[in-house]
């Protein structure tokens, strides 16, 4: 790997190095992957948490995200202009929620999951 700093052989020898070193390669590999779907990494979490919890206020997306509220709104915004999410009105507080909007051709919705996620050899 080009890219990886200069450590010690003592350092590079480490497991807890290694392991990181890996873990940074596999970050970049999925923000590649969800870059070439036109999505970032947030925008990938948002789309999942929303997927596997159902609607969900975007304060619960925030908490449970970790996710700042305003980073939140630009999250959601985004994805609602892309038409990957909806956000409908919740009965009695009038708070928006978001929730994902069924794929349509050609919306990459989809693909990040697949691509993303499959083992490639470099």
């Amino acid at each position: 790997m080009a890219d990886t700093p200069y450590a010690p052989s003592r350092i590079r020898a480490l497991p807890s190095w290694l392991l990181g070193r890996a873990a940074a390669r596999g970050h970049r590999l999925v923000a590649d992957a969800l870059a070439a779907e036109g999505m970032r990494m947030m925008h990938h979490a948002v789309l999942s948490a929303v997927a596997e919890l159902g609607p969900v206020s975007q304060a619960g997306l925030g908490r449970t995200l970790a996710i700042d509220p305003k980073d939140m709104v630009a999250i959601v915004n985004d994805l609602q202009q892309d038409g990957l999410v909806t956000r409908t009105p919740t009965p009695g507080t009038g708070a928006r929620t978001p929730s994902r909007s069924p794929p349509t051709a050609g919306s990459g919705c989809a693909a990040p999951s697949s691509s993303a996620t499959r083992p490639t050899r470099s």
